[in-house]
């Protein structure tokens, strides 16, 4: 299968650095003094419209995550019509790969929030992309699974035998690390590239031997097909190495930074929401994406917990750059990528 990102040396500069101003620029735009307290109503009105030269943005959406959700409720359109921006839904995607084309063609505005590591990829490629949000959803829920019977039970049982992955995303890197776990040299099993909606059926009718792959996929795979899991990210994983990320065009980034921090302020209350109402967020996921029930059942028992992390946080970023680090030198990314010469200057 086509690579969507074909790897390339890319002269990469240092974005806008990050600073106290930008820091404080964005709490005024949120309504707030940074050294505390709260703005009167019409100064942060007036700071909401500056730096912008747009009043609407092009969202990327699929049937899962945390957009899914904000898209489907409405809130997020509510509250940023309040400041004079207009929403416009574009997808469905079946990945975060293709969103990123989107955005770099410039028929979307921002990626869906999808995995970090097709991001990066596609920063290597030479897109013009900078991160503008990261989020991580606990707990974890990422596996690779074989169908019942197959006799493929453990991680070692897979040599020999075929993998469907997507390239350069989170089911080659759990792959990747569930082989380096349990000592199975790389080369010793079969990786298929295969986006979801061609890895679901390939397993299904035998075509390959398993499936690296997130939720809901993975979910409606496992019940539907007979499946279990021999490795999953919350359990057997010892450190985190992909995470959910929001990504833009770096010019519309320099040009629309109040309204890159309007849309992460209701992304955050989203998140919010979505976590403290569990049975209502998964009911509108499930009500669009068509699983039975007793996935439904399983996520809500799950609790699941959305959380934000704004680019200016240094310690996500280094864990981003440590993830990057490790993905590099495993060669599911081709080069080195330094993250903080890809963060929106908010």
């Amino acid at each position: 299968m086509t690579d969507p990102f074909r790897p390339g040396t890319t002269t990469r500069r240092a974005f806008l650095t990050r600073s106290l101003i930008g820091a404080g620029a964005a709490g005024l735009a949120a309504g707030f003094d940074p050294l505390g307290g709260s703005l009167p109503a019409a100064h942060a009105a007036s700071q909401s419209t500056a730096g912008r030269n747009t009043d609407t943005i092009r969202l990327t959406w699929g049937f899962s995550g945390l957009a899914f959700i904000a898209k489907e409720r409405g809130e997020l359109e509510k509250t940023l019509a309040k400041d004079g921006i207009k929403v416009e839904w574009i997808g469905p995607f079946p990945n975060h790969a293709p969103t990123l084309q989107a955005v770099t063609g410039g028929t979307a505005d921002f990626s869906f929030g999808g995995s970090t590591t097709p991001a990066l990829a596609a920063i290597i490629a030479g897109s013009p992309l900078v991160f503008s949000l990261f989020l991580n959803y606990t707990p974890r829920t990422t596996a690779i699974i074989a169908k019942d019977g197959s006799g493929i039970d453990r991680v070692a049982d897979l040599v020999g035998k075929s993998v469907a992955v997507n390239r350069s995303g989170l089911g080659e890197f759990l792959l990747v690390a569930a082989l380096e776990k349990h000592g199975v040299d790389r080369s010793k099993v079969n990786v298929v590239y295969l986006n979801p909606p061609d890895a679901a059926p390939a397993l299904a009718s035998g075509k390959v031997d398993a499936w690296s792959m997130w939720s809901p996929g993975v979910d409606i795979a496992r019940l539907e097909y007979k499946a279990h899991d021999i490795f999953q990210e919350e359990r057997d994983l010892d450190f985190q190495i992909d995470f959910t990320s929001y990504l833009t065009r770096r010019r519309f980034a320099q040009e629309n930074p109040a309204l890159i921090r309007a849309l992460n302020a209701a992304f955050t209350a989203e998140a919010a929401w979505a976590s403290a109402n569990t049975v209502e967020a998964e009911t509108i996921v499930q009500a669009k994406a068509g699983y039975r029930d007793e996935i439904r059942d399983g996520y809500i028992a799950l609790k699941r917990q959305y959380r934000l992390y704004p680019v200016s946080d240094a310690a996500f970023v280094g864990d981003l750059q440590k993830a990057a680090d490790w993905l590099v030198a495993r060669r599911i990314l081709p080069e080195p990528v330094r993250v903080a010469d890809h963060l929106a200057a908010l």
